[in-house]
């Protein structure tokens, strides 16, 4: 029998862990429903890494998808008609697709992006006031949106309708995401058009005037575009947001970070981790295929729980705990294989600088009890939609004189 996760939930939202280990522990293939879909929930880390680089699982791009494209809940994966990125493709397109990106979206212009982000979020914590904040709309959400909107390149009069669109469509706000995502789709339209023509040098602008085998098509660009918002955008709030509590829950861990700020690289990849912000991965299998055992008839549905196998404990030593000196960083949380999630380097870039300004200029760090968590409800990511805390404001520092900790490579 199949089990049903919405049965489960709110407690399967606001903490999957449990349930996870307790359907790892008894088998790495369970049959699983969720929001009327039956489908392969598959558990363990050798498993899940493997079914990543698997050629016989399909992204979501495949016909195998068709059915669940109109579905109430499984749509917002395909970001609607803006559906021609690396996420929903397979080779060789993928491939092509991909190299257009890269492009573009280099080491050197990520590293160049530094000072901006300390900027940006240095006049965040500037404007907490009264010693409390919520940590995703205060600052989490804000410092990453704004970076995005300025690589994209959307220009300053319409940022904050673009904010709100993207906010609405990730589910870090209330609204309708039918039309936040239509309305999103024709204005990134409407800026391709301009881009090709305007000669800026922003991100759209350099993938509009490419040619050759990196040449993208108006929608192609459009929905570049939207993938690499919402996926740069989620991925960085949640981050901060998951990696926040993670060290309010452990103060042990937070304790540690404060004295030595040597370990923010490595804490940045053990929060990724132990609460990444993607949680599942859907694939279709193409043809008969076999997992952990387990006989995949062709054209299943095939969950990959990113989140049970980051909790492998035959994977990671003591795997529910949180260690931010832990050696291993061989983590899922961006992926792995052909699909690795290109913006890995730039969320590495705005989690290290988040957390150096949070620690730098909030003392005594905790969640306030008076304010509720609030988590938003997604199958795919993982993230909180509030992080109420208090806390003690240190003096301000300039930036000049906060130590530069190197950010380290994308682990593969």
């Amino acid at each position: 029998m199949a089990v049903n996760l919405d049965a489960l939930r709110p407690g399967f939202t606001d903490d999957p862990y449990a349930v996870l280990k307790s359907l790892r522990d008894a088998g790495p293939v369970h049959r699983v429903e969720t929001f009327g879909v039956p489908m392969w929930l598959v558990t363990r880390y050798p498993d899940v890494r493997a079914a990543l680089d698997n050629p016989l699982l399909s992204s979501h791009g495949s016909a195998l998808a068709e059915p669940l494209r109109g579905h109430p809940h499984f749509a917002s994966w395909w970001f609607g008609d803006l559906s021609d990125h690396m996420m929903n493709s397979d080779e060789p397109n993928h491939t092509r697709l991909r190299r257009a990106v890269s492009s573009q979206l280099t080491p050197r212009r990520i590293a160049a992006l530094r000072p901006r982000i300390e900027q940006v979020a240095t006049q965040l914590a500037d404007g907490f006031v009264d010693g409390r904040c919520d940590l995703i709309a205060d600052f989490a959400a804000p410092l990453p949106i704004t970076v995005i909107m300025e690589l994209l390149g959307v220009p300053a009069v319409d940022q904050e309708n673009f904010r709100y669109w993207a906010d609405v469509v990730t589910g870090l706000a209330d609204g309708d995401a039918s039309s936040a995502r239509e309305e999103t789709a024709g204005y990134l339209r409407d800026l391709v058009t301009h881009k090709r023509t305007s000669g800026d040098d922003d991100l759209i602008g350099g993938l509009a005037r490419a040619t050759g085998e990196t040449a993208l098509s108006d929608d192609e660009l459009a929905s570049l575009a939207f993938l690499l918002l919402v996926a740069g955008y989620t991925t960085a709030v949640d981050l901060v947001g998951n990696g926040a509590l993670a060290l309010l829950r452990h103060p042990d861990q937070l304790e540690l970070l404060q004295r030595s700020s040597s370990l923010l690289p490595g804490a940045i990849e053990e929060f990724l981790r132990f609460d990444g912000p993607a949680s599942h991965l859907l694939r279709f299998a193409t043809q008969p295929l076999t997992i952990g055992g387990v006989q995949i008839p062709a054209g299943d549905v095939v969950l990959l729980s990113l989140a049970s196998a980051e909790h492998d404990p035959n994977r990671y030593p003591r795997a529910d705990q949180l260690n931010i000196e832990r050696a291993d960083r061989q983590h899922l949380a961006f992926g792995h294989g052909i699909h690795f999630c290109l913006g890995a380097p730039l969320a590495r870039l705005e989690g290290e600088v988040a957390f150096k300004t949070l620690l730098s200029r909030c003392a005594g760090l905790a969640l306030d009890p008076s304010q509720p968590l609030g988590w938003r409800v997604s199958l795919g990511s993982r993230g909180l939609r509030a992080l109420p805390v208090t806390f003690l404001a240190k003096p301000k520092m300039p930036l000049d004189e906060q130590a530069t900790i190197k950010v380290p490579k994308p682990t593969m």
